[in-house]
């Protein structure tokens, strides 16, 4: 009986966009960092926890970033703001690209194939990109 509530407990915990992921750069498929996606209140957030690509300095800076963030460490930084949860996807946020200091509207959902994979999308206007994001 023990070993099904907790089955069921990791099924469910599994089904969610909170935990750490393990982001992927889109032309090595090198990982460049782990991100937590945490929620506060009823909005979700996503802060980089370790820089992992092989090229990055000691102690990355938000260098690209304007006003308050020029020069943030980019480790603790939270780069995805004010999701809301609709349904099976995450909307009406922003995230931040630390490498061009650019931020963009977001929405991030889990695959339905795999929740392990969590799909963040980056946006302006009908312009988007989309990255798969692995679970760690």
């Amino acid at each position: 009986m023990m070993l099904w509530v907790l089955f069921a407990f990791a099924k469910a915990n599994s089904q969610t966009v909170v935990g750490t992921w393990k982001t992927i750069d889109d032309s090595t498929g090198e990982v460049k960092s782990h991100v937590q996606v945490y929620q506060k209140g009823d909005k979700y957030y996503g802060k980089v926890l370790k820089v992992l690509a092989k090229d990055a300095p000691e102690k990355p800076l938000c260098v690209a970033c304007e006003g308050t963030l020029k020069d943030a460490p980019i480790e603790g930084l939270v780069i995805m703001r004010d999701l809301e949860k609709n349904g099976r996807m995450y909307k009406n946020g922003t995230i931040l690209d630390p490498e061009n200091g650019k931020e963009y509207d977001c929405k991030i959902w889990l695959n339905e194939d795999n929740p392990d994979l969590l799909m963040v999308r980056g946006y302006i206007l009908f312009l988007y990109r989309t990255q798969t994001w692995e679970r760690l």
